[in-house]
């Protein structure tokens, strides 16, 4: 049992990249395809698709390459199931001065760190991405 998804997600992608995968497949939730979502408006992903296979969704995420470097250069998870980290919008956190993102789980939903910011809202701070 899986206590951490969002953790294992990033995870996974970490690895697939390491690896040099195109893609790769994990079990699929809302949040989850949120999380894949802003990372493909952000350029860090090439594609997000969901496949229902009977009673379970899979989530398949493309990866991006620069050459034969990945991408994504670090994915970090913040916010841990057993430590929560919360901030406040002029809190949020500025990821190798704004080159990279925050994701951040807002009363609005899951959101960048730069959007966030813009509307004025504070959150979770899910995860880090450069």
């Amino acid at each position: 049992m899986n206590t951490d998804p969002i953790s294992d997600l990033l995870t996974r992608l970490r690895n697939a990249q390491m690896a040099g995968h195109d893609a790769v497949n994990a079990p699929s939730s809302k949040v989850k395809v949120a999380i894949a979502k802003i990372l493909k408006e952000e350029g860090y992903l090439s594609e997000v698709n969901v496949y229902q296979e009977g009673p379970k969704a899979t989530l398949h995420v493309g990866l991006i390459y620069d050459g034969r470097k990945p991408k994504i250069r670090s994915i970090k998870r913040i916010s841990t199931p057993g430590r929560r980290v919360y901030r406040k919008s002029t809190e949020l956190p500025r990821v190798l001065s704004d080159m990279g993102i925050a994701i951040v789980s807002t009363s609005a939903g899951l959101m960048t760190n730069k959007t966030a910011r813009k509307r004025h809202l504070g959150g979770e701070i899910i995860c880090e991405i450069f």
